[in-house]
């Protein structure tokens, strides 16, 4: 039993020849497991905590005998009075290395004597420090045993500078290069963990600068990045600790902070806004920010869902006005996933065939004689029923899936006219089709109803397309165009809900419009209410001196018809006749007259 200082071991058998380099790729792992030398590592008192395949084959133990139990074990007692003398010591101060000549004692009991060198280093998880033990089978040949602890060494250095690198990469990769701040993925990070703790509720606010890009194309993206970084520095200022503030656009920013509630989420927000309305001085102009902000808050679910609620909250922001606050309200979102739904419906729906049309008469007063009918859209949901217009009109012209529903709805009608027209026991009766803004601006309008004439054989004097006032001014030249044409082949054109829009007498005689829709919601004070009796008797009067015909609405009392005999209105639909009814129904209804 010999304490070295300078003698030189043996490598283990199998070990290279002096001067050659370690097997493996160069790295700690594959030095640990390819060294031709028994390598163990332990915990601080000494217990094995890895072992190499080469000690095993050494000494004939089993790994799992190993594993836990302590190196000095593996010694004779008189070795391990000299390992715990000489080694323990100088690898409990941390000076180095230290080299000791001991037995070990394989599993058959046999003692084979090595030189045995530990180092203290901290541990790969860094969770602690361990020791490194490296065994030879004899003391000889010390170069080759310093070229392999070199070689280990410069391996343990290089993964540890390799695993910085990809640490500070995994840190950049989380944080805005210009404020410093959290990006979209560090911040999701930090939800993600806030969120499974559960630790109680997480607030979101997103808060997009307003008129931002004024900043850059005037004074220049170096001003705008000044901004940047002083809202950046604001919104630090006001949240708590622990809170995150993040950059997730352009000029997006996003504060993550425990709030107890929606009150607590939007007071936080209305701080935000106080703070950024700072005036700040860019090229020496005093800019004034504002900022619209979205807030909303969830004790779980996802980052993503949070993110996306307190975005979506955001936009209501900007479009109520900006550099305001506008809280999440899950009801809204519950609303707005059933609207996506019905679209995608409704989408299939008209492709289908599921849309119905009713008609509802339109008589002349004062003899009661039926003129004509306005088709009405319906639509035969396979879950819901029949649903009204109410129910998908507007939902149809936010997508732009009008354009398709109203050229069903106008083949459908003049489709049925025609067949009315064919009928020789059947009146012939003018249809009236709506058109939607967007469709009196389509530039295939024209064509559209030119085909479906054409193709159902009817004549064009009895299909009547009624427009709002608004569809009028949206685009008054795309409508007057439109119409112009649609005139020249001599189909009737109504101005729908009149009195509800902006649609002025200049207007009214520049349209080539032949009849004015009196909406209902006059007709229905007809007797009761002075204000709309006048408005009634004005727009019948308006449009008898344009020389065009006036039609009453939502007609439901016999008073509210013998107010429109004694004004000369011309015609009236309304319940007071007939509510809309199926074509087999409007067949029976107009013989049963």
């Amino acid at each position: 039993m010999t304490a070295v200082d300078g003698s030189s071991p043996a490598p283990a058998p199998g070990a290279p020849s002096p001067g050659a380099a370690a097997p493996g790729d160069g790295g700690f792992e594959a030095l640990f497991q390819h060294a031709p030398c028994g390598y163990l590592t332990t915990t601080d008192d000494g217990r094995i905590t890895r072992v190499n395949d080469t000690f095993l084959t050494w000494t004939g133990h089993r790994r799992e005998d190993l594993l836990g139990t302590a190196f000095a074990r593996l010694l004779p007692v008189g070795d391990r009075i000299l390992w715990s003398t000489h080694s323990a010591p100088r690898l409990g101060t941390g000076s180095g290395v230290s080299e000791v000549v001991v037995e070990v004692v394989a599993a058959d009991r046999a003692r084979r004597p090595a030189l045995v060198t530990a180092t203290r280093a901290p541990a790969r998880d860094g969770a602690g420090a361990e020791v490194r033990v490296i065994v030879f089978s004899a003391p000889e040949r010390r170069a080759h045993e310093r070229e392999l602890i070199a070689a280990l060494h410069r391996a343990e250095e290089s993964e540890n500078l390799r695993a910085a690198a990809e640490a500070e990469a995994r840190r950049r990769a989380l944080l805005d290069p210009l404020t410093g701040l959290a990006n979209r993925a560090g911040l999701c990070a930090h939800l993600q963990a806030a969120l499974a703790a559960g630790e109680g509720p997480v607030g979101v606010l997103v808060v997009d600068l307003d008129h931002f890009n004024v900043v850059n194309e005037s004074l220049g993206t170096a001003a705008g990045d000044e901004l940047l970084l002083t809202v950046a520095q604001r919104l630090r200022a006001e949240v708590r600790e622990g809170a995150v503030v993040a950059r997730l656009s352009a000029d997006e920013f996003a504060v993550a902070e425990r709030c107890e509630d929606a009150g607590a989420a939007r007071q936080l927000g209305e701080r935000l806004l106080e703070a950024l309305s700072v005036p700040v001085v860019l090229e020496g102009l005093e800019v004034v920010t504002s900022a619209s902000t979205g807030a909303a808050v969830a004790r779980g679910g996802s980052p993503e869902r949070l993110l996306h609620d307190a975005g979506a909250a955001m936009q209501r922001a900007k479009a109520g006005g900006r550099h305001r606050v506008e809280v999440h309200d899950p009801a809204r979102t519950d609303a707005a996933v059933d609207r996506l739904r019905l679209l995608g419906e409704l989408r299939r729906g008209i492709a289908a065939g599921e849309l119905r049309l009713h008609y509802q008469p339109r008589v002349g007063l004062p003899d009661g004689r039926v003129g004509g009918v306005e088709a009405l859209v319906r639509w035969q949901h396979p879950v819901r029923g029949l649903l009204a217009p109410v129910e998908f009109i507007d939902l149809a012209e936010r997508s732009g899936l009008v354009r398709e529903l109203g050229e069903r709805v106008l083949d459908t009608a003049v489709e049925q006219a025609a067949r009315w027209a064919r009928d020789p026991q059947h009146p012939t009766l003018e249809v009236a089709v709506n058109l939607s803004t967007r469709q009196l601006t389509d530039p295939g309008l024209v064509a559209a109803v030119t085909g479906a004439l054409t193709r159902h054989g009817l004549a064009a004097h009895l299909l009547v397309l009624e427009v709002t006032e608004t569809a009028l001014v949206t685009d008054p030249g795309a409508a007057e165009a439109a119409l112009a044409a649609l005139k020249e082949l001599g189909i009737g054109i109504a101005v729908d809900d009149f009195g509800t829009g902006y649609a002025s007498l200049t207007y009214l005689q520049r349209f080539p419009v032949d009849e004015l829709k009196i909406d209902r919601s006059f007709v229905t004070g007809l007797g009761v209410s002075d204000g709309d009796t006048a408005i009634v008797r004005t727009c019948v009067q308006l449009a008898h001196a344009v020389g065009v015909r006036a039609v009453a609405e939502g007609v439901e009392t016999e008073q509210q018809r013998d107010a429109l005999v004694a004004m000369g209105c011309d015609f009236a639909q309304g319940y007071f006749y007939s509510r809309p009814l199926s074509a087999p129904d409007l067949a029976q209804w107009v013989r049963s007259r």
